[in-house]
C-alpha cells in the first residue's frame, strides 16, 4: 500500500479535489478524498484485481466478480464478504469507467460501458445498505457515491485529461517522473 505521505497520494488528492470541485461540481471533500485514495491504491495492480476465485486467482471478469459477491447463489462466505466484494466492484467500475473507458469491453468477456456504470452504482448502493454497527459511519459516503456515480466518472475523466496535459508538458522524462511534474 502506498504510504499516506507519498507524493503520489498528494498529487491525486490535489488533482481530484480540483477536478471534482471546479470541473465536475462535486464539492464533497469526503468523496474527493475517497476517490484520490482509490487512485493511489489502484497504482498497485493487485489492488485493482483484489477479488479472487476459490484457488486464489484474480477475478478480471465482471460476472465472476458479481458471483464472488453473492452470499446466496455465489461464493461470498458471509454478508460481510458481500459488502467487501461490492465495495471492490464499485471501486473497479468507477476506476475503469472514469480513467480507462477504452479498456471496457476489450477483455475475453466484454461488457458495455452502461452495464459497468450500472453495476458500479448498484454496488455502492448495496455497500450503503450496510448501515449498522461498524459500517454505520461509512454508509452515507457510499450512498452519495452511488447517487453521484456518473458525476464521479466525469470527474475522473477530468483527472485523466489533466494527467495527460501534464505529461505532454514534460517531454523527455520517464513515465513516472512525467506524472509527478
Amino acid at each position: 500500500m502506498v504510504p499516506q505521505e507519498h507524493m503520489l497520494r498528494s498529487l491525486f488528492h490535489e488533482l481530484v479535489g480540483d477536478c471534482y470541485s471546479q470541473g465536475a461540481g462535486v464539492d464533497d471533500a469526503e468523496i474527493s478524498t475517497y476517490v484520490a485514495d482509490l487512485l493511489t491504491d489502484f497504482t498497485e495492480n493487485e489492488r485493482i484485481y483484489s477479488l479472487r476465485d476459490e484457488i486464489g486467482r484474480p477475478l478480471r471478469d465482471l460476472d465472476a466478480m458479481l458471483l464472488a459477491a453473492d452470499p446466496v447463489n455465489g461464493t461470498a462466505a458471509s454478508f460481510d464478504a458481500e459488502r467487501s466484494a461490492r465495495k471492490q466492484i464499485g471501486d473497479y467500475a468507477l476506476f475503469f469507467a472514469g480513467m480507462y473507458p477504452e479498456a471496457i469491453g476489450v477483455s475475453s468477456k466484454p461488457i458495455s460501458f452502461e452495464r459497468l456504470v450500472e453495476t458500479g452504482r448498484d454496488s455502492y448502493s448495496i455497500v450503503a445498505a450496510f448501515n449498522l454497527f461498524e459500517y454505520a459511519r461509512e454508509a452515507p459516503l457510499f450512498e452519495r457515491l452511488s447517487e453521484k456515480f456518473e458525476t464521479c466518472i466525469f470527474g475522473l475523466n477530468l483527472v485523466r485529461e489533466e494527467l495527460d496535459r501534464r505529461r505532454a508538458l514534460t517531454p523527455g522524462k520517464g513515465k513516472q517522473q512525467q506524472y509527478l511534474m
